[in-house]
């Protein structure tokens, strides 16, 4: 969508003619009447009339986002001391910010994307916009106008991927230009009006020293985790919504010498790489028609042609997950990915269901062999009640014991209390036993102090 379409919708919606119009209550529609609305739609007359919009278009208006918004504060300004109007400064800055974030940015929630305190941003419906604050949620005086004005911000996120949201259409995954995750669902589908749901994600990327500052893990795990990872273990980090799972996969990632070639696989590309020699896949949703959708197990069997010395998997869901484990069988060691599980050993459990999903009608004796035979550690991650993210189990993969998969934990979490603020109290600490795995450091020339696994 270009500016001057999106302008000309903004004011459309702004002067009541845009299509759709939407059932609300009369004192919902009192409560939300704008002061600015005729100055609104004036400032948006002008900006059209007075910015050249030609060079914007052909999606080359990212590219000079930063020059249009100055152009466009310009206009509003010069418009605002020629019409002489009796405003506050404090009102001037904020009809100013609303154009701003209208035109160029996200509408109401613009604010939330640029806050940095915030960690995801949910939308439900016009009325209703929750945050998430370290690990807590909040309900915010921010809201939309009508489910149209939700629309248009949604249209703006999935337009320029070249995604479509309709009835036909009424759930797409995409991201924002941040690296920021973003899912959306529509009526009929959802009854609460559109919603939006953003996981935002840092731009600068975490370090290993940011994860223990955090409390999430401790310098020990750090130590080990990097050693796993440099003596090539395939390693799988399991853990619950929003507990921090890509997170640590990324820092986790970093660890991966410059000097090996790292394909990346994702449903929605949210891996921040730091190497040189990575390739970077994302998956492709059916067309209109239903048709030339690029799956997660697609992606898979085709990065094994591509020479990689490491596979990175966003998350394994479904199929994928054979795939996934046969390329770590045949010489893709030090692999990477992430899954839902409430522990290691559920891990375990939703890999066997995952492949029986692939459709192979394998036998469960087999599968648990691939698993097995596959995986050497399980970094279970957690979101506590108190909001905090933390590491809980280093789980080693041991192999198998007639037809159960035999695990042993390294390091569990051992919680010591609360604090006078409600803060969860407690460390990752080691349960005393060596991992079998340290055969594989030996092999690979990497080494850790021995005192490391002493409880």
């Amino acid at each position: 969508m270009s500016l001057l379409e999106r302008l000309q919708k903004e004011k459309a919606i702004e002067t009541g003619e845009a299509a759709g119009q939407q059932k609300v209550k009369k004192n919902a529609a009192a409560s939300k009447e704008d002061p600015f609305r005729e100055i609104k739609e004036k400032i948006y007359n002008k900006i059209i009339e007075e910015i050249d919009l030609d060079s914007l278009k052909g999606g080359q208006q990212d590219n000079t986002e930063d020059t249009l918004e100055k152009e466009i504060i310009a206009v509003i300004e010069n418009f605002l001391d020629n019409e002489s109007l009796i405003i506050t400064k404090n009102e001037r800055q904020k009809l100013i910010n609303e154009i701003i974030d209208e035109t160029v940015g996200l509408g109401p929630i613009n604010s939330l994307i640029h806050d940095s305190t915030v960690s995801e941003i949910m939308v439900n419906g016009p009325d209703q916009i929750y945050v998430e604050r370290k690990g807590k949620l909040e309900l915010t005086d921010i809201t939309f106008r009508d489910e149209q004005h939700v629309m248009h911000v949604i249209e703006k996120i999935v337009s320029p991927l070249g995604r479509r949201i309709d009835e036909s259409s009424p759930m797409v995954d995409a991201r924002l230009k941040n690296g920021s995750r973003v899912n959306v669902i529509i009526p009929p589908l959802s009854l609460t009006g559109p919603s939006i749901t953003i996981r935002k994600f840092s731009e600068k990327p975490f370090t290993i020293k940011d994860l223990i500052n955090f409390g999430t893990l401790t310098p020990a795990v750090a130590m080990l985790i990097k050693a796993c990872v440099e003596a090539r273990l395939n390693i799988v980090v399991s853990g619950g919504t929003g507990s921090g799972k890509t997170t640590t996969l990324n820092v986790i990632s970093s660890f991966i010498p410059d000097d090996e070639r790292i394909v990346t696989i994702e449903d929605a590309a949210e891996i921040q790489m730091g190497q040189e020699h990575v390739v970077r896949l994302e998956t492709r949703p059916p067309n209109i028609e239903g048709k030339g959708a690029i799956t997660i197990r697609d992606l898979v069997r085709n990065s094994l042609r591509m020479r990689p010395d490491r596979i990175i998997v966003g998350e394994v869901r479904s199929g994928e997950a054979l795939d996934m484990l046969q390329a770590m069988n045949t010489g893709h060691d030090g692999s990477l990915t992430t899954g839902h599980a409430n522990s290691p050993r559920d891990m375990i459990s939703r890999l066997e269901t995952m492949v029986l999903m692939a459709g192979m009608e394998l036998p469960i004796k087999a599968i648990r062999e691939q698993i097995s035979s596959a995986i050497d550690l399980i970094i279970q991650q957690s979101r506590l009640k108190d909001g905090s993210r933390r590491i809980t189990h280093i789980t080693e993969v041991l192999g198998m014991e007639g037809e159960i998969i035999t695990l042993q934990d390294i390091f569990v979490f051992k919680q010591s209390g609360k604090d006078e603020h409600g803060r969860i109290l407690g460390d990752i600490v080691p349960t005393g036993i060596k991992p079998k795995f340290i055969e594989k450091f030996e092999k690979a020339g990497v080494t850790i102090p021995s005192d490391l696994f002493i409880g």
